[in-house]
């Protein structure tokens, strides 16, 4: 069933970029807890819906810098700092990064519904936009699901920080290659639905932060919406040829849904 008509939740999620001197980038992914609504059980990166006050503290200006004109690009990237804050602890593009007893503390506070914004103030700490790179955007129109119009981005981490994760959100987390994460998925010990699985094969191809950013800024900019199309005798899944993919079709009998 397909409702065209139903609105995308605007939604931002970021894939982390921890790099030692050889081997591939290990990216942070969560595995969200079964009693979720959306994506259940399923590996995932940080991330989650782009909210009011995300667009109130990209109006306002005095606690963020860079991130372009567009205000809904600002939004989108401030909403992906929260969740990763609010879901792992990680601080990306702070002017300042406070003692863990603090991040700990907003934790608790943005999930109680305090504004970001107020957080940041009380500290004096300033976000640098910049530090995210647009790398996708994603907006299935598929099934009975909730539909999410989500934006990735990607970030690079210079140090791994010590990661504990929100209980409530997510069973467990991981640190782990693009590689290593379609292995798992290929071998049913991971759980990993379409969208998350098409983007870490993108990474496979590029495991380096500065080959990922090189690559999203030489590949056109496009929101993915998969089709259904019949071909070969099958149906299958499908994404646009041209956006960067090496997998674009997927037997639609062997997609993971939510």
């Amino acid at each position: 069933m397909i409702d065209t008509d139903r609105p995308a939740i605007p939604a931002a999620t970021l894939v982390l970029f921890h790099e030692t001197d050889d081997g591939p980038a290990q990216h942070l992914m969560i595995e969200r807890a079964a009693r979720m609504a959306f994506a259940a059980g399923a590996l995932v990166f940080p991330g989650g819906r782009i909210d009011a006050e995300d667009h109130a503290l990209a109006a306002a200006g005095d606690r963020t810098t860079g991130g372009g004109g567009d205000p809904d690009e600002r939004a989108a990237r401030i909403a992906a700092i929260r969740e990763t804050v609010e879901e792992t602890g990680v601080t990306v593009g702070f002017d300042t990064i406070p003692d863990a007893s603090i991040i700990a503390e907003w934790r608790q506070s943005l999930k109680a519904g305090k504004p970001f914004a107020d957080l940041l103030q009380a500290e004096g700490i300033t976000i640098d936009l910049d530090a995210l790179e647009p790398f996708a955007r994603w907006c299935p129109n598929l099934g009975e699901y909730r539909r999410f119009d989500t934006r990735f981005y990607i970030a690079r981490l210079r140090h791994k920080p010590e990661i504990v994760t929100d209980a409530d959100e997510a069973a467990s987390h991981h640190w782990i290659t693009a590689a290593e994460a379609i292995d798992a998925a290929s071998a049913g010990s991971l759980q990993i639905i379409f969208p998350t699985l098409r983007n870490l094969e993108r990474l496979a191809r590029c495991d380096r932060y500065v080959a990922a950013v090189a690559h999203a800024r030489s590949t056109r900019s496009q929101i993915i919406s998969p089709e259904i199309r019949d071909a070969d005798g099958d149906r299958w899944l499908c994404i646009p040829q041209d956006a960067g993919y090496p997998v674009t079709r997927v037997r639609l009998s062997e997609v993971t849904g939510p």
